[in-house]
């Protein structure tokens, strides 16, 4: 296929993505999907997708394949994935990063979504990826050598960012946002992270994927943390996260008995309130 026909089809899977979420409306985000590459961000094909029980080659090499709502594998052996492109509509939508804002993308994998970061905060705004894998790391230093406004850190995850962020946009999973996550969060400013327990066998080893879980958007004002919900995630389980299995019984528990949709605040070191739907010391969800 020619670049004129592969711009088609990015076009017809950019309004795709976006109204299988309800955010058709969002035409800054259409034209991001609309225009960054998705194989420049992938290995060369065969590439290999995600089937619900494991991966399989997807049945063409040419590039329009890649552009429908499939998981695309950057590390099959840990279950690494250019992730979910509709899922993804709906977390950048929500996130809303406007031009000449600072952003950080933590879990920034082949750098596929931190370059529509980068399109979003414009020329005048500024993009902090994130990676802990130093293989993946690499390969998205290359991947995003062109977009001038992005910084690639090969990193752990949960200490960044390090200065105050207006858009931190979390791409592994975690039992509770990290610290720098709230400390650094700028007043005005939006939080995107997937809040969920580690998978795990029948003697609790974890296993690299998250369980139940889901996305929470976080919001701060002058006063207060808004908090909500925006729909059910699995990710992979962060690299350096780290718990109790009591505590990641109690968080599965938690979203086993639903309720979640209901959250609009979330607590943030200060004393335990009453009717929080999810409680820890130090934290919660209500």
């Amino acid at each position: 296929m020619d670049e004129t026909d592969l711009a088609v089809c990015r076009q017809a899977y950019a309004a795709q993505m976006l109204a299988k979420m309800g955010v058709a409306d969002d035409e800054r985000l259409r034209q991001v999907f609309a225009t960054v590459p998705r194989e420049d961000f992938l290995d060369p094909p065969p590439w290999r997708m995600a089937n619900g029980i494991g991966y399989q080659d997807m049945p063409s090499t040419d590039p329009v394949i890649l552009y429908q709502d499939v998981l695309v594998a950057l590390q099959e052996e840990r279950q690494v994935n250019n992730g979910s492109p509709s899922l993804h509509a709906l977390g950048l939508h929500w996130l809303a990063p406007q031009p000449g804002e600072t952003a950080c993308h933590i879990g920034a994998g082949g750098g596929y979504y931190t370059a529509m970061l980068s399109h979003l905060v414009g020329g005048d705004g500024h993009v902090t990826a994130i990676e802990y894998d130093r293989e993946l790391a690499a390969r998205a230093s290359v991947n995003l050598a062109p977009y001038g406004n992005v910084e690639l850190v090969c990193g752990n995850g949960l200490e960044w960012p390090k200065s105050s962020a207006d858009a931190i946009y979390v791409n592994f999973a975690t039992h509770r946002p990290a610290d720098p996550w709230i400390g650094n969060l700028s007043v005005g400013g939006r939080l995107i992270f997937p809040l969920s327990a580690p998978s795990r066998d029948g003697n609790d080893n974890l296993r690299p994927r998250s369980a139940r879980g889901g996305f929470f958007l976080i919001r701060r004002t002058a006063t207060e943390y808004s908090a909500r919900y925006l729909s059910p995630t699995v990710f992979v389980w962060g690299h350096a996260a780290s718990g109790t299995i009591e505590t990641y019984k109690a968080l599965e528990s938690t979203f086993r008995h639903g309720g979640m949709e209901k959250v609009t605040r979330l607590r943030w070191k200060m004393p335990k309130q009453e009717d929080e739907w999810y409680s820890e010391e130090d934290w919660g969800l209500l």
